[in-house]
């Protein structure tokens, strides 16, 4: 009699290295069958953004590579996740599926719906954890309740986690006498064709999990011990770049916890970059505590009080933001990088999220649709706290009337203009005083440089310091509501 197989069911969790389900699975000695189900409709408007399906698609042609030099093979499906299993399970006559814990809402509901459907023929469905360090529903304030406040949560998280070793790679994966059919990856078509506007992602990415590795690797070599200084400057590598490999779950946050941890025990030199780190990695904790508590996040502010801002509608200012054509370069420069790479500097997505939030007096949600599309570290947690930080209505967010000077911005964090030179080719020859504020420079300096405003290079499309008057008059008549 042919053993009964267990299904590994792979969703954001794309590496085989401290993979609890796909570890426990082999360790049964059972075959074991891993699958990938392109489950569209479950996640509603939050369906992959382009630039993730085109990560998605090299994330999942890598793994099953992997998968492959290991003895098995990766099955592709597309359809709703729970008929896919169930049909799946029937036809392979499956034990289990193992799988690891999703926490956005529409993954909860595929693990309900999912459950119900395997459960129906005697079929079990096993959650592990992984894709987090700590599970938003464990980690709890002193008196019972989740937590609203990011200080307290990285207290409680420092304090009580323990973090276990990484499982290592199987050594082999089993697979069943007769592997099911598999759909192909290409037909999937996740890929950009008619343009293929990817080139730029491309060149500034290696998905996969190899490629997680070698960028934890080369930022714990090259970036920790630098990395409370210079993650602000994004005319400087000093960031991690390991979120789209978090993301897709190309490498777990226990392992670059852990590695960090190892490099800077041998380097006490790295240890102020090495904690910023961490409490980095704890803010993408939070966002997926926020979430999993509140799940309207992605929709609705989080103070109730702010569905009443007075938001503008401006199609005209909209597409001038996402095409990077502002008049203020800092924001230009990153909204062309996120284009171009499918990813922004940090401290810049907090600049053009102000700007456009502030400035524009434009929706939160209109930014964080955006965002949704064209990042590759596309992440509905992270995306969703991080916009209702900057609008500040949401938890621990920042005070609404903190509004970021665009320009001061640039010469702080900018301060030679390398990062605008490189986005906005057009100002390359402007020397760093005027670069940041063109429209300021004198006329022979901007000849000089082959610059005309509102030709070359636009204009700026608002007065900062009117629009952050209007702005915090909005939020004092907000305030003033009874």
């Amino acid at each position: 009699m042919t053993e009964k197989p267990i299904i590994v069911w792979f969703r954001r969790d794309l590496r085989l290295a401290d993979h609890a389900a796909l570890s426990a699975a082999v360790e049964t000695g059972a075959p074991v069958l891993p699958i990938f189900v392109l489950d569209d409709g479950a996640a509603g408007k939050w369906r992959a953004g382009a630039a993730s399906r085109w990560w998605l698609h090299h994330s999942l042609a890598a793994l099953m590579s992997s998968i492959e030099a290991l003895g098995g093979k990766l099955v592709l499906r597309r359809g709703d996740a729970a008929d896919v299993l169930a049909a799946l399970a029937h036809e392979t006559g499956a034990a289990a599926v193992y799988c690891s814990r999703g926490h956005e809402p529409f993954a909860q509901q595929v693990e309900r719906d999912a459950r119900a459907k395997l459960g129906a023929s005697d079929v079990e469905l096993k959650r592990f954890a992984g894709t987090l360090l700590h599970e938003p529903d464990h980690l709890k304030t002193q008196a019972g309740g989740p937590f609203k406040v990011y200080t307290p949560f990285w207290r409680a998280l420092r304090s009580g986690i323990k973090v276990a070793r990484a499982l290592p790679v199987p050594a082999r994966i089993p697979p069943p006498r007769k592997v099911p059919k598999s759909e192909r990856l290409e037909a999937w078509e996740l890929l950009p064709e008619k343009p293929d506007w990817a080139g730029g992602l491309r060149e500034a990415w290696t998905a996969g999990e190899a490629g997680a590795q070698e960028r934890l690797s080369d930022f714990l070599s090259d970036g920790l011990a630098n990395y409370a200084d210079e993650r602000n400057r994004p005319d400087r590598e000093g960031t991690s770049r390991l979120s789209p490999h978090l993301a897709f779950g190309e490498i777990s946050p226990r392992q670059c916890w852990l590695q960090a941890g190892h490099f800077a025990s041998r380097h006490p030199h790295a240890d102020n970059g090495h904690e910023t780190f961490l409490k980095e990695l704890a803010w993408r904790e939070f966002s997926a505590h926020l979430l999993f508590h509140w799940p309207s996040l992605p929709d609705e502010p989080f103070r109730p009080e702010f569905a009443d801002f007075p938001w503008r509608k401006s199609t005209r200012h909209l597409k001038a933001w996402q095409r990077g054509l502002t008049g203020y370069p800092i924001v230009d420069a990153g909204m062309r990088e996120l284009w171009t790479t499918g990813w922004m500097h940090n401290r810049v997505r907090m600049i053009v999220a102000s700007f456009l939030i502030k400035d524009l007096m434009l929706p939160w949600q209109e930014g964080e649709a955006w965002f949704w599309d064209t990042l590759v570290d596309a992440d509905l947690a992270n995306n969703a706290a991080s916009w209702q930080w900057v609008a500040g209505s949401g938890a621990d967010a920042a005070p609404y009337f903190r509004i970021f000077n665009p320009v001061t911005q640039g010469e702080k964090f900018d301060p030679d203009g390398d990062y605008v030179r490189h986005w906005v080719p057009e100002l390359a020859k402007l020397p760093a005083k005027a670069i940041h504020a063109p429209w300021l420079a004198a006329a022979e300096v901007l000849a000089a440089a082959g610059v005309r405003i509102g030709s070359t290079y636009p204009a700026p499309i608002v007065d900062h310091a009117e629009a952050r008057a209007v702005a915090l008059a909005a939020f004092k008549g907000l305030k003033d509501k009874p």
